[in-house]
């Protein structure tokens, strides 16, 4: 590194701004990064660890693959826990099995990798789905767990050690203006452009920019089991039917329409509070479940109500040999409805990254590089 490189300050070190600042080193950029509190603390860390391909629409699908190489990189480098176990969607509805078999049949034409199974395919490949109440399933091949907390706990030293980037921890940016970034312990710094990569909580540096932006604060909650006994494993990622209605992937289904109108008629309470179930297990041999999508002007605390209906509705399915719940969390994110992300330049040389809306695990390795490739294009 030389003084004569181009200078980038990135407010944030969530999984991304720590894409960004990778990107950014990759590219030939000088980097410091600027948190607030002593480590990750926010979204990045509390949520399931998932890589999680198969929720992206068919024109995002390719740079999801391409944030998952980049996982493996990282992975190879540091020596951070990963499964690379794919996923499985489990249904007990005969719509959803028509979902199944609609997006099997359409999946060649967006490259994804999936098969359709049987009961017993199902039931043979995951010890932790409930015996006699599959109706289908669907296996994708390109989903990986990773561990949240570990991973944004090495990604600093990684980009320091590999790609010198600088990291200034406890420090609260106040104010980021064309070339000078000001902090709460009244430093200044210069900079050549800057990213805020600081989830919803850009609203405290361009509130303006948030109250116009379509973004929308979304609460989750999630829990965690103790470690499951003897060494128990889950096999592939788990979804429900009911995560059908979350992900962009499955718009494609012509009978997501009657999965969602059985869903709004019978189980109004999980619309209510956006419940839909997944699984997966931590290095620990934890599971991890979840979760729930509140918007907007929502609680602070948490809901008794909506874990009991997610545990609910993850019983109806799955099987696991301990189901104690040694955890519970929520997190905030920034909802972006209908895009992949959200970024606009704030000031000349100030860009805000972010509401990739539940997908930054997924997608934030991706985008960073795109952004930073669509720059140097652009020379």
């Amino acid at each position: 590194m030389t003084s004569s490189q181009p200078h980038v300050a990135i407010v944030g070190a969530g999984i991304v701004g720590l894409a960004h600042a990778w990107a950014a080193a990759r590219a030939g950029y000088r980097v410091t990064v600027f948190e607030r509190s002593d480590k990750a603390r926010g979204a990045s860390v509390r949520n399931f660890g998932m890589c999680w391909p198969i929720g992206q629409p068919a024109e995002h699908f390719s740079l999801a693959l391409r944030s998952r190489e980049l996982w493996l990189e990282f992975i190879q480098a540091s020596g951070a826990y990963a499964r690379e176990c794919g996923s499985m969607h489990v249904v007990a509805h005969e719509d959803e099995a028509a979902v199944l078999e609609e997006f099997v049949a359409a999946a060649p034409d967006g490259g994804f990798q999936v098969e359709l199974m049987t009961r017993s395919q199902v039931e043979e490949r995951c010890p932790g789905v409930k015996r006699g109440i599959t109706k289908a399933g669907m296996f994708s091949r390109t989903e990986m767990n990773v561990d949240p907390r570990e991973a944004l706990a090495l990604l600093p030293a990684f980009l320091t050690e590999k790609h010198g980037v600088r990291f200034h921890w406890n420090t609260a940016v106040t104010r980021v203006g064309e070339g000078k970034l000001h902090t709460a312990k009244g430093e200044v710094h210069a900079y050549d452009e800057a990213l805020v990569c600081s989830g919803h909580d850009f609203e405290s540096l361009f509130p303006e920019i948030f109250a116009a932006s379509p973004l929308k604060p979304c609460k989750l909650q999630m829990l965690r089991t103790a470690p499951q006994p003897g060494g128990w494993k889950l096999g592939p990622m788990l979804a429900s039917g009911l995560t059908l209605r979350q992900y962009a992937s499955f718009l494609i289904c012509p009978s997501l329409a009657a999965v969602k109108a059985r869903v709004a008629r019978d189980m109004p309470e999980l619309d209510a509070y956006g419940i839909h179930v997944m699984a997966s297990q931590d290095r620990f041999g934890g599971i991890v479940l979840g979760d729930s999508h509140e918007y907007g002007d929502f609680e602070i605390f948490d809901k008794t109500e909506i874990d009991e209906l997610m545990l609910r509705e993850l019983r109806k399915l799955f099987d696991f040999p301990d189901w104690t719940i040694a955890e519970r969390w929520h997190g905030i994110y920034a909802k972006h409805f209908g895009e992949v992300e959200f970024r606009t330049e704030a000031v000349p040389g100030v860009h805000i990254a972010g509401g990739t809306s539940g997908s930054g695990m997924t997608m934030s390795f991706g985008l960073a590089e795109r952004f930073f490739a669509s720059r140097e294009a652009a020379v």
